[in-house]
């Protein structure tokens, strides 16, 4: 078998909510494990983030597998339905749904339900993606609480900025000026808001790319706040080759030899989800991205292919065909490739091919 891996670790998992609950101590945790749990496998992920008070999703049919595979917490789509066999769909499934738009509203009012359902309804905040303008919000609270198909509503926004110096005090302000008379619970957090602003926990927090191990905050190295990386990709040396000063290496010839440089070939390329163009971002052809090979830390070489990619061995002498190698894990943060990649860690992890074997440890 091709020698490539990905492995996913409960452990990491359940060390990474726990973190969370340290940082937010009096919210409930909802476990955004949309995306397939960000590439690491929807139930793999759920049985690893097992002690969350919810998850939440994407889209109706990750809603279904989690409750078929027995999964009783709450369950919030995140983006709300679509059509209203879904609304019913929802009601069957004792799912919550995000509220953004004056049409699900509308949807929801016309519709002959099982059972009421939870509603998270969505202020725009500044973002201006989803979400009810402040203006607005009143008006599709009040219009909620009259509705019978609605069975309680929790307050919901999404910050654009929580990760940078920007921060989160004028939409959270904002939020908190047309909310303040209402008596509902209220969900802000996202994994940066989480780590960065403890006045935005409230009553739910929604961590995503923090269970996972990478890091929201940019220049914060993931382990800088105590998480581990749920994923370690690995794979093999299955070719060596010995070249000259002035020679190159892979398609367009993105890196030339500047001394006699022993090149690995890596079982890995971009078919299997790692970026083209990692460590060619800068224009540098000998910038390279961090990669393991015998657990010594090296660079990647030129571009990258569909199926494999290149490394430097010039100073593994003991690395050779066979060799392991870590593309992002333990020894290489996953947001380490991403910044030589000009991309975030959450792009890396969710595009992990399905053609990638994927082995779930304790």
């Amino acid at each position: 078998m091709r020698p490539i891996l990905a492995t996913v670790s409960l452990h990491a998992l359940r060390h990474n909510i726990a973190a969370v609950r340290k940082f937010a101590p009096r919210s409930k945790v909802m476990a955004v494990v949309k995306a397939n749990g960000y590439g690491h496998g929807l139930i793999n992920v759920a049985h690893g983030l097992g002690s969350a008070d919810g998850f939440a999703v994407l889209g109706i049919n990750e809603a279904i597998d989690l409750r078929d595979a027995g999964f009783q917490q709450t369950i919030l789509l995140l983006e709300g339905v679509f059509c209203e066999q879904e609304l019913n769909i929802a009601s069957n499934f004792a799912l919550n749904i995000v509220v953004h738009s004056l049409q699900q509203l509308v949807m929801l009012e016309g519709a002959t339900l099982a059972r009421p359902i939870h509603i998270h309804l969505k202020m725009n905040t500044g973002m201006n993606r989803l979400g009810f303008k402040p203006e607005a919000f009143i008006s599709a609270y009040e219009r909620l609480k009259a509705c019978k198909n609605v069975a309680d509503i929790t307050l919901m926004t999404h910050f654009a900025t929580a990760d940078d110096e920007l921060g989160i005090e004028k939409p959270l302000n904002m939020f908190k000026q047309v909310t303040h008379e209402l008596n509902s619970p209220v969900s802000l957090a996202n994994s940066a808001t989480i780590l960065r602003h403890s006045n935005a926990h409230a009553d739910w927090v929604r961590p995503g790319i923090m269970l996972y191990g990478a890091t929201p905050v940019g220049n914060v190295a993931a382990a800088d706040y105590d998480l581990m990386p749920a994923m370690q990709l690995t794979s093999e040396i299955i070719g060596v080759q010995e070249i000259q000063a002035g020679e190159t290496v892979g398609y367009g010839s993105r890196f030339t030899a500047t001394k006699a440089t022993r090149v690995g070939i890596v079982a890995c390329g971009y078919a299997d989800g790692y970026p083209r163009h990692a460590g060619l971002v800068s224009g540098n052809q000998n910038d390279g991205a961090p990669i393991a090979v015998a657990g010594k830390l090296t660079s990647t070489l030129g571009r990258v292919s569909m199926d494999m990619l290149f490394c430097d061995l010039t100073n593994i002498p003991e690395a050779n065909i066979g060799s392991s190698v870590e593309l992002w894990g333990k020894q290489v943060p996953v947001d380490a490739v991403a910044a030589a990649s000009d991309t975030v860690g959450y792009e890396l992890l969710c595009a992990v091919a399905p053609r990638v074997p994927m082995k779930v440890v304790d």
